[in-house]
């Protein structure tokens, strides 16, 4: 059904599209009114026709507009993210600071690098090679 409507509803597009694009503008544009000669379609009856169609397929256009939105928000209540999250424990119960944050979380899933076993003390600076100036103290 939403496929029939979206559809007739880009048919309406194209065709109000096109009418719009017929219409004679005050610059001229593509507008196919003028011209002399009393034939089938005068000026005035064109412009006539042409007004008239625009108001039928802007009608066409909000009905089918209005018609995807009720079929759209038919189709499916908004859900929000969060609820599908599965918990640990099954139930559902407020997170308190400090127990089952998702920091907590991320603590568990990283690991953790083995301490050093003992700190060693720096050792003593090497004795500079070469010949020795005295400092006069």
């Amino acid at each position: 059904m939403e496929s029939v409507v979206i559809v007739i509803h880009l048919l309406i597009v194209a065709a109000l599209v096109v009418v719009v694009l017929l219409q004679r503008s005050e610059g001229g544009a593509l507008g196919i009114g003028g011209g002399g000669g009393g034939g089938f379609m005068t000026g005035r009856g064109a412009a006539n026709l042409l007004t008239r169609t625009t108001a039928i397929l802007a009608a066409g256009f909000f009905i089918t507009s209005l018609g995807l939105g009720i079929l759209a928000s038919q189709k499916s209540s908004p859900a929000d993210v969060l609820d599908n999250v599965p918990t640990q424990t099954g139930t559902e119960t407020p997170a308190t600071p400090g127990e089952g944050g998702i920091l907590d979380e991320l603590q568990q899933l990283t690991p953790t690098a083995p301490a050093p076993a003992t700190p060693v003390a720096p050792a003593a600076p090497a004795k500079p090679a070469g010949p020795q100036v005295p400092t006069s103290e």
